[in-house]
Order: C-alpha cells, then structure tokens, then sequence
C-alpha cells in the first residue's frame, strides 16, 4: 500500500495550525484537499475537526476508503472543489496544493470557506541540514538527473500567508525508509529493476551508518496559513 512506509505529522503541526488559524480543530469544519490515502485527514478527524475528504485520484481514494471508512470522502481537486459555498471553517492541502492551478484553485477556496476561515497548506520534508540526508540527496537528484534539495514551491500572491516550520523525527527501520524513498514517482516511473538497484546501494551505505538497521529519520514541516 502507498501510505504504508509514509510519514505522518507531528502533533506540533497541529498545534501550530490552531494558532495560526486563530480556532480550535476541536468541531471545525475542515476539507482536506488532495487527500490522498487519508493521512492528514485521519489526524484532523483524531483533534475533532469534521473532516471531509476531497481526492482526485483512483488508486488513492480506494485507499482512504480502506483505511478509514469513516470518513466522508467526494471526488474532486483544488481547481473545481465539489463543495458547497462558505460550508468550510478551514481548507487544508497536505503536500497538495503544488498541483493546483492558483488562478483556478485560490477562487475555488473563496468559494468554499466561511467567512472568517482559514487555508493552510504544509509540505513535509527531509531535512537537509542533516548530513547523511543531504549526502543521499545528491545521490537521488544525480540518480533521477534531478536538481538536488527541497524544490520550490510558490504561494499565491496577495493573500497575507504567515509561514512556520516545524522539526520532527520518526525512529524507523532503514528498510522504511527505503521503501518510503522508493514509493515517490520520480522512482516508480522508472521501473521496479533500477529502482531496486538503486535501494540496494542506499541500503548497504544506510546500514554502514545504522548498523543496527534503525534510523532517526529527521523532517521539516513548512506550514503557510492565511486567510483569503
């Protein structure tokens, strides 16, 4: 399963969201756009918030239904959200919102939220100020021709987003890690036959440094939140 080896968020996040939105999760009518397998939105439903699930693709959707048949998901993206007006207190988009278009997308969100709601976008990351992270780094941009670190990733102009970062960790065997680093699409493209050539040589390296098989897998969570 895609979610199985993947990160979830820490409760900082979520802490961190409640302060910058200005309102508890706690009841809060929330559309977690581009869903995906559920991750985010589990954790929403966890602190309260009536989360509805909004997801595009197949595969995913099928996933989320599996793992957590409780709750409500349509099908939709950011460009055309199926969803009443002024319905939601908060619009989330974990890890989502890059494949929007803003013209479309920042409208659609207007739309939706209450007055007075909030949307909070977030991306969750390896942290590169760790060595042994930014060493494989360059090792998977010049494996994908790739260009190495955190890519760039634009907000919308115009809408007064305030920005946090939040650090974390995750204590996982290194075979995780690998399995997670093997389920981005840069590596399914490719084919199971590099994409495992390619694990096998990390694997060794990893475990030269691990020996034990178990890494502290480090990240940085970017938060944007605004309200439009």
């Amino acid at each position: 399963m895609y979610g199985a080896n993947r990160p979830g968020y820490p409760p900082e996040l979520f802490d961190a969201v409640e302060e910058l939105t200005g309102r508890s999760l706690e009841g809060a009518r929330v559309a977690d756009v581009g869903a995906g397998t559920g991750i985010a939105s589990a954790v929403l439903r966890a602190q309260g918030a009536r989360v509805v699930a909004v997801e595009p693709g197949d595969g995913m959707a099928a996933e989320l239904r599996r793992g957590h048949p409780g709750i409500p998901l349509v099908r939709g993206d950011g460009d055309r959200l199926p969803l009443a007006d002024g319905a939601f207190d908060l619009i989330t988009y974990a890890q989502a919102w890059h494949w929007t278009d803003p013209v479309r997308s920042v409208p659609e969100v207007r739309r939706v939220l209450r007055e007075g709601g909030a949307l909070a976008l977030w991306w969750n990351d390896l942290d590169l100020s760790v060595p042994w992270i930014a060493e494989q780094d360059g090792r998977v941009a010049a494996f994908l021709s790739a260009r190495p670190g955190v890519p760039a990733r634009g907000l919308p102009e115009g809408l007064g987003f305030v920005t946090r970062e939040v650090r974390w960790g995750r204590r996982i065997p290194v075979d995780v890690h690998l399995a997670n680093l093997a389920s981005h699409s840069a590596f399914l493209v490719l084919g199971a036959g590099p994409t495992a050539d390619f694990c096998a040589a990390e694997r060794a390296r990893l475990l030269s440094l691990f020996p034990d098989g178990q890494i502290d897998e480090p990240y940085v969570v970017t938060l944007s939140v605004a309200r439009p």
